[in-house]
């Protein structure tokens, strides 16, 4: 299994440029030749159902969502290949939603958000999506603490997951819940030199975010 996760890696490694590049084709749909479409650096670009703007310092790629699945208020990034390192935009949730596709039927369900949902409550949320729907073997938490967000009083949620490709991987949400919906950035990388080589790229996204109509 690690040889076959390795060699999966170094695809990603190879196509993601390439992909970036084909990107670009049809404005500001995906390609029919690749998933991926080129954020352009220092441009302001609206995510997710578009109430939310922001501004990347280099160039990355949206991607088709791979950590939530088909909502339409979900927005994913990624600079070298899924495997590797994703950014994730959750743009206005509503409440009593989920934050993924989910059937009655499911054995294993995440919980639906609530506006009136406390820091606490989401961070256990969302250690249930990476739990139930994102086969994470071992998951945690390294830290919880108010942060603005949005202009808002949110918070920040430090984790790290071993997931069922034993490759150990870090993330950070910043979030809140402003006008009674969720709005959540959602950086999770390979714990091994992507997470802390992006950080500081994926925290000025977070600071540039802001509320458009």
């Amino acid at each position: 299994m690690r040889i076959d996760r390795l060699a999966k890696l170094a695809v990603a490694a190879f196509i993601l440029p390439m992909a970036a590049a084909c990107s670009t084709i049809g404005g500001d749909e995906y390609s029919f030749s690749s998933p991926y479409f080129l954020v352009k650096a220092n441009k302001v670009t609206k995510v997710g159902n578009r109430t939310v703007a922001v501004t990347a310092p280099e160039p990355w790629n949206r991607v088709r969502p791979r950590l939530f699945d088909d909502v339409p208020e979900v927005e994913d990034w990624t600079l070298n290949g899924p495997l590797l390192d994703t950014v994730s935009f959750v743009t206005g949730l509503k409440n009593s939603k989920a934050i993924v596709r989910q059937r009655q039927t499911d054995e294993r369900k995440v919980p639906i958000f609530r506006s009136d949902m406390t820091a606490p409550e989401i961070a256990s949320m969302l250690e249930t999506l990476f739990r139930n729907r994102l086969g994470a073997a071992d998951f945690k938490t390294l830290g919880l603490q108010p942060r603005t967000f949005l202009g808002v009083s949110g918070f920040q949620f430090d984790y790290e997951h071993l997931d069922s490709d034993e490759l150990w991987r870090k993330g950070r949400t910043v979030g809140a819940v402003y006008g009674d919906r969720l709005y959540l950035v959602v950086f999770d990388a390979a714990r091994s030199h992507y997470y802390n080589a992006e950080l500081a790229d994926v925290e000025a996204i977070i600071n540039s975010a802001r509320i458009v109509r």
